[in-house]
């Protein structure tokens, strides 16, 4: 049987307001490409993180949930969604310097007002180089203008407020979460840590352990489900028996010192046939 796609409806791709690790930038035109052609009238995403695919995807479903246990980042959202112009003021005065960035690294983000802590998320995760969470150092290009410009801000959360307005935003533990929201009908996808990369977004918050509970739980999900991770032999004895798609992306991070970017394996898994 072939896909109604009217259960799906038109929307504008958004840039995410910030990079992050793991951001699928370099992926997000075939992986979006993917879940428009999936049956689905429920989408869901464990692990959203800056929302590098969820606001790049071109059609949505009337129902939609995302997720993060980071709180930085349901924070972020819940502020741009209810408080936009209050963290524009925030915003408004800030440089780009690496002077500031190393003291906003030092605060405390629990000791400050959502807006406040909306705020200091999003200039960090602007200036830090590669979206790094744990390590963030600052990063310039000698040929580029600042990352930070709250001018092009100005166009950028105003369209993610809008796109986030019929969107239920979740901070639970992925299983949980999943556990929530799965039924006939929904597509999850998860973008969780790379293997052997689990501490890359801070001291427990993933572990390897958490790959095989990933494993366990969408077998017997009433859903449909498309993951995206590297491609190693314990990914792939871990999922064994599910479908999997080999992809080549490049990770520019890796290649710092050389300036180019390495190209390596990627694998999309599911639960259903991958054209």
């Amino acid at each position: 049987m072939s896909f109604d796609h009217s259960v799906l409806s038109s929307v504008t791709p958004i840039s995410p307001a910030a990079g992050y690790l793991g951001g699928k930038r370099n992926l997000a035109r075939r992986i979006c490409a993917i879940i428009e052609s999936v049956d689905h009238d429920g989408y869901a995403e464990p692990c959203v993180g800056m929302g590098g695919i969820f606001f790049r995807r071109m059609r949505r479903p009337r129902a939609e949930f995302i997720n993060d246990i980071f709180g930085d980042i349901t924070t972020f959202f819940r502020v741009v969604r209810r408080h936009y112009q209050a963290l524009v003021d925030e915003l408004e005065w800030l440089l780009a310097s690496r002077a500031e960035f190393d003291r906003f690294k030092k605060v405390d983000p629990s000791t400050l007002t959502d807006i406040e802590r909306a705020a200091r998320f999003l200039y960090l995760q602007r200036l830090a180089f590669g979206g790094k969470i744990k390590g963030r150092n600052f990063g310039v290009d000698r040929h580029a203008p600042a990352r930070f410009n709250l001018a092009r801000l100005r166009a950028t959360l105003p369209a993610i407020r809008d796109r986030l307005a019929p969107v239920v935003i979740e901070q639970l533990p992925f299983g949980e979460f999943i556990r929530r929201y799965d039924r006939p009908g929904m597509l999850f996808y998860l973008d969780p840590p790379y293997w052997d990369c689990e501490g890359d977004y801070g001291a427990g918050l993933f572990s390897k352990a958490d790959f095989t509970a990933i494993a366990a739980q969408m077998k017997g999900a009433a859903g449909k489900f498309l993951l995206s991770i590297n491609d190693t032999p314990g990914v792939r004895d871990c999922f064994a028996g599910f479908h999997m798609m080999e992809i080549e992306t490049s990770y520019s991070i890796a290649t710092k010192a050389t300036g180019r970017a390495k190209k390596v394996g990627e694998l999309i898994i599911s639960n259903f046939a991958l054209d």
